[in-house]
């Protein structure tokens, strides 16, 4: 025990590590503060949906309610969809920074309304912001390099070596005490703050004991890359030019070049351009002859084609079905897209068992729930709801039944199948 302790107390000398550890606590709990109030403030702004929803569905009524058409309140009605973040959302924010986690929708064309949600390209985010997710992969290592390129060099380069290899304790005993002890120190600074702030976002405990595996597991293994350059007998400064060559190109040089070319090798068309031919395909319904549109709605909808034929006056149904004509003409486009974003994300899943960087972020965003699998389960949620918003509408519009202000509060309201 007294060994131990001379070993706490000479780490606790080292001005250089204590600097390091206060630094690397420091970070972790910034790191935490930042995904947390992250998470929050997403929860605040889907918490306040149901009032908004309310005062903008006040505005329709007022303005079309007196309409028996149920036309104008597809048209005009916007119906939110919400993708709620999970507990452990803030130790790893992934892809919630970057998509909508809140979508307004019409019961008009949903892939012009998906695709434009999507403010950036998904399958190009990398990193993210400065969450704990961040700290562990790209950070971390940084501490280890600082505590473990001079393990034994500067032994040896003070002459203190010699008299270790004089005591009766095995040397390799001496250095494996000092590596439990320098790595006991980092996880001490990282695991408690990560595991206080989990049990207050109600995180369950097997998901808890999972990340700390994760995080020792990775701390290992950038210890052993560490003691595998500072067993080669090398200057300490040789040690930490070296480490920090291989973390560089292990955390940002490989899977930097590893993602491009898993862009090359899955070509993926971009949302936009989705976006922009279901745009011009409803544009151009407006050329084309009504009874053309309607066979080609009632052939892959034949269960409203018992509607009354159309006048010559403008109707919402007409309107309606050449909308989900347009999403129908690019179904193809999307799920060509959609298989490309997985397939990608499944190759950079498969980069994770060479690369442990992104091994690490790619199992963190997966139990977190903000993984691009996430992303997309979400919009499969969206299509859902638009299907059951379609078919509510379509009842009133197709069997010419009158549409009232009593209505408007009838109509699905997500998640799909909730009321």
């Amino acid at each position: 025990m007294n060994i131990w302790r001379y070993e706490i107390r000479l780490l606790l000398r080292a001005r250089v590590a204590v600097a390091g550890l206060a630094l690397l606590a420091l970070l972790v709990v910034a790191s935490l503060v930042s995904g947390v109030q992250r998470m929050d403030s997403q929860r605040e702004a889907i918490a306040r949906i149901p009032a908004l929803q309310q005062t903008d569905l006040a505005a329709v009524i007022a303005g079309h309610g007196d309409s028996t058409d149920a036309g104008n309140a597809a048209y005009y009605t916007f119906h939110p969809t919400w993708n709620a973040p999970s507990p452990l959302a803030f130790a790893a924010v992934g892809m919630r920074d970057v998509t909508p986690y809140i979508l307004r929708i019409r019961a008009l064309g949903l892939e012009a309304q998906i695709h434009d949600g999507d403010t950036f390209n998904p399958e190009l985010a990398l990193a993210g912001r400065f969450d704990f997710a961040f700290l562990l992969t790209f950070l971390l290592p940084v501490f280890v390099i600082v505590l473990f390129h001079d393990l034994r060099s500067a032994e040896a380069e003070s002459g203190r070596e010699r008299m270790l290899r004089a005591m009766p304790s095995p040397l390799g005993r001496i250095y494996a005490r000092r590596v439990v002890v320098r790595g006991g120190a980092l996880l001490a600074c990282v695991l408690p703050p990560f595991i206080v702030v989990a049990l207050q976002q109600g995180v369950s405990a097997g998901l808890i004991a999972a990340v700390a595996a994760l995080t020792v597991g990775y701390t290992a293994f950038w210890i052993g890359v560490a003691l595998l350059v500072a067993w080669r007998g090398r200057s300490s400064s040789t040690n930490a030019a070296t480490l920090v060559t291989v973390w560089a190109a292990i955390a940002l040089v490989l899977p930097a070049l590893s993602h491009v070319a898993i862009e090359r090798a899955i070509p993926v068309e971009q949302g936009a351009e989705i976006a922009r031919a279901q745009r011009e395909a409803v544009n151009q319904a407006w050329d084309i002859p009504r009874d053309d549109t309607m066979q080609r709605f009632y052939a892959n909808y034949p269960q409203w084609q018992d509607s009354s034929p159309l006048g010559d006056d403008f109707h919402y149904k007409w309107y309606l079905a050449f909308h989900q004509n347009g999403d129908d003409s690019v179904a193809a486009q999307a799920a060509a897209y959609r298989g490309g974003i997985e397939r990608r994300s499944a190759a950079a899943s498969r980069l994770g068992w060479l690369l442990p960087p992104v091994g690490m972020q790619a199992l963190l965003t997966r139990w977190a729930g903000t993984d691009m699998a996430a992303h997309l389960a979400y919009q499969d949620r969206i299509r859902a709801y638009h299907a059951q918003l379609r078919h509510f509408y379509y009842g009133y519009l197709f069997h010419d039944r009158p549409f009232t202000a009593d209505d408007y509060g009838k109509a699905p309201t997500f998640p799909p199948g909730s009321r």
